[in-house]
């Protein structure tokens, strides 16, 4: 469980383990200026807490306190150990990344290195950051909230333009504005019918019916509007499973490699040569997709070909959308019909491979196995990728969600919470509709705003922001 104690000092490397030019030590608290007094010397004698904010220094990281043969311990004004050549960046709070004063050490990356400075600094009154921590410090300390805390997650694991894009436009603060809006308009209306259950002898009118139930509409249809952007959205962020499926030597591999753009799994003219599923990331044009190449679907005794077939029911099963490969250059066969029930329930691309061959397979023969419009003739062995990747867009729906302007939803948490949202809101219309007392209106209105106040954090409990802070990495 993350701590929440903001009286402390904490320390992290947050630059990546491992051999590198530059490596990064952070320091956020009270006591991060004092600490860097102890262990940085500079060029020209000054120490850090005599800093400028924002300001770069250049200087020696150094143990005044070392162990000797001995056993005893030198003091400040004995010899002192140089453990590395760095630059000391101070930024003072409160205009820091954490509302708290930062230092930083950039250092150079090797790991015993950034693990000798690394305990030196906690040796000297820092304790180590839980993931995190850094981030969840300046959303305590109210600099960002917490779609904006989310956010820097969401850049830090972009792998594309489209999840990188749609981070960036939450840590602009796009969808925070929406809902904080929305908010405002519901806290607004609340408090009318508050003052009437409130003040009843003052014989304040909550509103007009119609016009408290058009208010009431005009945030519904706000929410809505937010809500119709989520699955785009979080397909966009998170990315879509496809499965590569058919019988044996249709040509899955080849395509997998392909869409890869390496060879990365084994092909060869024998059937059955893929045993297992393998499972890739790929950037199609910009957009995540988790792409996973299967064991040939068929009838087999082998022990190890079973258990790679059923890996592939189970991918099929899982998968948001089914590249489907037919073999052209022969007729469709039953095992090819038994697949086609497989996938029928699915977003399925019909994949005729191996134009480059004599064709035996057309649309008509596709339409009388499966009902599908997207179907699409390509030679793997002539690296056919374009129009391959303009199907297999076109079916997962990519692109869509950035032709509007606005803010878009792309976490599931925020989705979760705006459904449940707009389900007391409308509770809340139909008590309106029905002529309840004010009691019933306000108690939905109430729980619609805390569902929405979660989402930026105005009301969240601790074991929430663990969650959410528990999926960083430490150091930031």
């Amino acid at each position: 469980m993350l701590r929440t104690s903001l009286d402390d000092t904490i320390v992290a490397v947050s630059t990546p383990i491992g051999e590198g030019g530059i490596g990064i030590v952070r320091m956020s608290g009270p006591k991060a200026l004092e600490i860097a007094d102890r262990i940085f010397l500079s060029k020209d004698g000054r120490m850090p807490s005599a800093f400028n904010t924002y300001t770069v220094h250049y200087g020696h990281v150094i143990n005044r306190k070392q162990k000797t043969e001995n056993g005893e311990r030198r003091t400040e004004n004995g010899e002192q150990k140089h453990i590395d050549e760095v630059l000391l960046t101070v930024m003072k709070s409160p205009k820091s990344y954490t509302r708290e004063d930062i230092v930083e050490i950039n250092c150079h990356g090797g790991p015993a290195v950034l693990k000798e400075i690394l305990g030196l600094v906690a040796a000297s009154g820092a304790r180590i950051a839980e993931p995190g921590e850094f981030t969840k410090r300046a959303f305590l300390n109210g600099r960002i909230d917490l779609v904006k805390a989310e956010a820097v997650l969401d850049i830090i694991k972009a792998k594309t333009d489209s999840s990188l894009r749609l981070a960036m436009s939450q840590l602009e603060g796009a969808l925070s504005k929406e809902v904080n809006v929305i908010l405002e308009r519901l806290s607004g209306i609340l408090s009318r019918v508050e003052a009437a259950i409130d003040f009843p002898d003052e014989e304040i009118e909550i509103m007009k019916e119609e016009d408290l139930h058009n208010a009431l509409k005009g945030v519904k249809e706000g929410l809505e509007r937010l809500l119709a952007t989520a699955d785009q959205g979080i397909v966009a962020r998170e990315g879509i499973l496809a499965i590569i499926c058919g019988k044996p030597n249709v040509g899955k591999s080849s395509l997998m490699n392909l869409l890869l753009k390496r060879d990365r799994v084994i092909v060869t003219p024998i059937p059955g040569t893929t045993r297992d599923a393998v499972e890739e990331t790929i950037n199609l044009r910009g957009f995540p997709m988790r792409l996973v190449d299967t064991a040939g679907i068929h009838q087999t005794l082998d022990p190890l070909g079973l258990k790679g077939i059923e890996r592939s029911r189970r991918y099929l099963q899982e998968a948001d959308m089914a590249l489907f490969v037919l073999d052209g250059s022969s007729p469709v066969d039953a095992e090819d019909r038994v697949i086609a029930g497989m996938v029928k329930d699915k977003k399925v691309l019909v994949i005729i491979n191996k134009a480059d061959l004599p064709q035996k397979v057309g649309e008509r023969d596709v339409k009388d196995i499966l009902e599908s419009e997207f179907i699409v003739n390509i030679s793997a062995l002539r690296q056919d990728v374009e129009p391959l990747e303009d199907a297999m867009l076109k079916l997962a729906g990519f692109g869509g969600v950035f032709q509007q302007e606005g803010a878009i939803v792309s976490n599931a948490r925020h989705k979760a919470l705006l459904e449940h949202s707009l389900e007391r809101l409308q509770g809340g219309i139909k008590s309106v509709e029905d002529d309840f007392s004010a009691e019933f209106i306000a108690q939905d209105l109430k729980e619609a705003i805390y569902q929405l106040g979660l989402i930026v954090g105005k009301s969240v409990s601790c074991d929430i922001l663990d969650r959410i802070f528990s999926e960083f990495c430490v150091g930031k």
